[in-house]
């Protein structure tokens, strides 16, 4: 995204040129998140599908999406690592807090998206690059 961009009290960069409709998509690719309760492992694929679909039309989508596929991508790279060390009891804290983190930052995110926003999730590896 562009440097010049607004930059809000939040220190968040606002997309001014961002439509409703952007917004509202970019809302949904980080509601996503929601699908693993019904598809589980699968629902990585949710948010992929919705980005391939609009990355090309929107910067403002294709940034979003990003960030949305990155934080999923780490959180089952976290879950995976904390199921490892739950063998020695080690992770089975982690097990238990990784969902919450999930939810509380995905809310965060799809109302930043909302507001025209451009949202970074905290702790996640960015696999894809703008």
């Amino acid at each position: 995204m562009d440097a010049a961009m607004p930059i809000n009290e939040k220190g968040r960069w606002i997309d001014e040129s961002a439509t409703a409709d952007e917004r509202l998509y970019a809302t949904f690719l980080h509601l996503s998140l929601l699908a693993h309760v019904v598809l589980s492992g699968f629902a990585i694929i949710v948010p992929i599908i919705m980005w391939v679909i609009k990355k090309d039309e929107s910067p403002y989508i294709a940034d979003h999406g990003r960030e949305a596929i990155n934080f999923q991508i780490s959180l089952i790279i976290y879950s995976i690592i904390a199921g490892i060390f739950s063998i020695v009891l080690i992770g089975l804290p982690f097990l238990l807090l990784i969902p919450i983190y999930a939810l509380v930052c995905m809310v965060l995110a799809a109302v930043a998206a909302n507001r025209g926003e451009l949202y970074r999730y905290p702790m996640t590896i960015r696999f894809l690059n703008g």
